[in-house]
Formats: structure tokens, C-alpha cells, sequence
């Protein structure tokens, strides 16, 4: 695994974990990339030292942990097990997130978590009526 410092033009920085420097440029090239805290699609990596996960193998010795260190999951198992939580306890609603989001929002349908897929235009337009929802960036593992 690798980490990034990244940024969107909104100023926000924050981390990015990849396989490797060649998934980074693919997802950056996608479009995959937004920022976790305003949605923007516009990110840049930082200049900085980059992280990597080698494995146990050929990591260095490390400290026995010590007691805030025990229990902490690893990076990958959180993000799988989040992803995991999300797909069992959330509806697909695909595109059609925001219209539903709408609807939750207005008492028109029944209140219920959701999951699903948005432009950063209607992102933008649920914010302004107050609609409250969190963006989740979720990986996708292979298999």
C-alpha cells in the first residue's frame, strides 16, 4: 500500500491509500478522486514523503504495541469492512440517490438509509436545500 497526501482546490487535505502509484494516476485519471469533505472531483497530490505498506515479511522489526495500539485494525480491513457495512445496511438507489435523498428529506418517502451516486451539481443542490448526507468514498476490493 501507498499513501498520498492530497488536496482539492477547495483547500482540503487529506489522505489517499493505493495498491500502488500506477492505481493512483488510473483512478486520478478516471475521475475517481474527490475529496471526502466537499465533494470536489478537482484533487492534486502534495508534495510529500510517501507511505508504503511493505508486509509483515519484509517490514522492519516494530515495538511491541502499546495500549492505544491494540485492537486498531489495519487501514485496508476498515475501509473493507466499511465498504461491507455500507452494502448490507444501505439501499442502492444508484443515480437516482439525490431524487430519493429529496424525498427522505421533504417526509415524502419513508425515512431509510441510502446509498448511491451523484453529479457534483446535485450534490451542490442538496446542500443548498439542506439536505444531510455524507460522502463516502468507498474502494473497491478485487476479489
Amino acid at each position: 500500500m501507498i499513501t498520498f497526501d492530497l488536496s482539492c482546490d477547495q483547500g482540503h487535505r487529506f489522505e489517499g491509500w493505493f495498491r500502488n502509484r500506477q492505481e493512483f494516476e488510473r483512478q486520478l485519471g478516471e475521475g475517481l478522486l474527490v475529496c471526502p469533505l466537499c465533494g470536489s472531483g478537482k484533487v492534486r497530490k502534495e508534495p510529500c514523503a510517501p507511505a508504503v505498506h511493505v508486509g509483515r515479511r519484509t517490514a522492519p522489526e516494530r515495538p511491541e504495541a502499546g495500549p492505544r495500539d491494540r485492537g486498531r485494525p489495519r487501514p485496508e480491513a476498515f475501509f473493507l469492512a466499511l465498504a461491507r457495512f455500507v452494502e448490507r445496511n444501505f439501499e442502492d438507489v444508484g443515480g437516482r440517490f439525490a431524487e430519493e435523498a429529496r424525498k427522505i428529506h421533504r417526509g415524502e418517502a419513508e425515512a431509510r438509509n441510502i446509498r448511491g451516486t451523484t453529479t457534483s451539481e446535485e450534490e451542490e443542490a442538496l446542500r443548498e436545500e439542506g439536505v444531510e448526507f455524507l460522502k463516502v468514498p468507498l474502494p473497491k476490493y478485487d476479489a
